[in-house]
């Protein structure tokens, strides 16, 4: 069969990666895709946003399936163009996709259905926000209602610090219309643990736990970007936090989807606190996550066409999920200056350090194929996974492989993974 995945990071490079091992596909097409992802796919210069193209072109090339790894073309509704096509494609339609591409729209879903989470209240009014805030429990947290690339969220520690970040979001728009909306929301304490789950529809399956770093600097300090790195399993993530998260979030959120008239297929991410009151959900996607999938999929036994097809035809609860008794540690090499102001064009290299390396995996995140070779093209540039037996061993190889792979501005952190020695 022939696939087409649509999207150009590390994401993508890791469902690709997934996608190759299958027996069933003979050929992988990726729009646009990335220097890495060119290794195992034909890229195809068609750009995530332009749905027509990418129906035509699933079209003409006889397209199987179709895999769409963005959050921005999945809210935008890419698969409604292709459904309307009668085009076989994996991923939410836009009328459930706007779990994602509305806070407001989830944190209201979560309430009406009595979902755990955060308690709230939105704002399309800038002054109504402030005033709100005159008298609201701080810390608190601002968020953008709409798609900020994973970095419209503040998080305020005094008051003053809250009416700018009002200022920054609805009246600077420094996320565009994202922030014609905003979410005010209680700071929440705990951990952090990301589940990515498969859903047709009506059944939902989650795979293995990770937890994500998010900010740039070590200790958790610096700015928000999209992903430093992140680890899998967690060891928080216990089989009754588990259970808990099955019978009250996960299932729940996909009935009350379908009783919303959007029956959810795709991946769900959930992101969850583990408060002292109980697991919460910090927020959804509608995607797998990045640097997330990274870890995961590497991980997972399962053929993922076959989990992916059993979601499209509603068949998911026939699936048997499994995922590796081991670990897997990824670390970003970033731009430095990352996430602000970085320079691009700085040729790479050390692949071949990593040629039939068993464990051992380079995502390409922000690359591109020039003349010179691999050169960086973007702030996060590159993903080093590394399994191990246990998260202790899996961390200590991503670090060494880190190693291997060498350019200019190199930029990483070095804690990635830190959590396990306070287990």
């Amino acid at each position: 069969m022939k696939v087409l995945i649509v999207g150009s990071g590390g994401r993508e490079h890791a469902i690709a990666a997934s996608v190759a091992k299958s027996s069933q596909v003979d050929k992988i097409y990726c729009a646009p895709g990335n220097a890495g992802i060119a290794q195992i796919a034909e890229c195809v210069d068609i750009t995530a946003m332009e749905f027509d193209r990418l129906a035509d072109f699933a079209e003409k090339k006889g397209i199987d399936l179709t895999i769409i790894g963005m959050d921005d073309p999945l809210v935008g509704g890419v698969v409604d163009v292709f459904e309307k096509r009668g085009l076989r494609v994996f991923g939410p339609r836009k009328n459930a996709a706007i779990i994602e591409g509305s806070k407001a729209f989830s944190k209201d879903l979560m309430k009406k259905y009595k979902i755990p989470t955060a308690a709230y209240e939105t704002f399309t009014d800038a002054d109504a926000a402030n005033a709100y805030l005159e008298t609201a429990k701080l810390p608190i947290v601002l968020k953008a209602d709409g798609l900020a690339l994973g970095k419209g969220v503040l998080i305020c520690h005094t008051r003053e610090e809250a009416k700018a970040g009002v200022k920054t979001l609805m009246l600077d728009k420094q996320f565009g219309d994202a922030g014609n909306e905003i979410v005010v929301e209680e700071f929440m304490t705990g951990r952090e643990v990301s589940v990515l789950c498969y859903c047709d529809g009506t059944h939902i399956k989650p795979m293995t736990s990770a937890q994500d770093h998010k900010r740039a600097k070590d200790g958790d300090q610096g700015l928000n970007t999209g992903g430093m790195g992140t680890f899998s399993p967690s060891p928080f993530y216990t089989e009754e936090i588990q259970n808990f998260c099955e019978a009250k979030i996960y299932q729940p959120t996909m009935d009350a989807m379908k009783a919303e008239g959007r029956d959810f297929v795709g991946i769900l991410f959930v992101g969850l606190m583990l408060t002292e009151d109980g697991p919460k959900v910090l927020e959804y996607n509608a995607r797998f996550g990045d640097p997330e999938a990274q870890v995961v999929l590497p991980r997972m036994k399962n053929d993922i066409i076959d989990v992916m097809n059993a979601c499209i035809d509603g068949k998911l609860d026939t699936v048997d999920l499994q995922f590796e008794d081991n670990a897997a540690v990824c670390v970003v090499l970033a731009s430095d200056g990352y996430p602000e102001h970085y320079e691009k064009g700085k040729v790479i290299t050390g692949f071949e350090n990593f040629d039939n390396k068993d464990g051992y995996y380079v995502f390409h995140a922000g690359t591109k194929l020039t003349d010179e070779g691999i050169v960086t093209n973007g702030g996060r540039v590159l993903g080093v996974t590394a399994k191990g037996t246990d998260l202790k061993e899996a961390r200590a190889n991503a670090y060494e492989a880190t190693k291997l792979i060498q350019f200019e501005n190199k930029y990483m952190r070095n804690d990635i993974g830190n959590a396990i020695n306070e287990v």
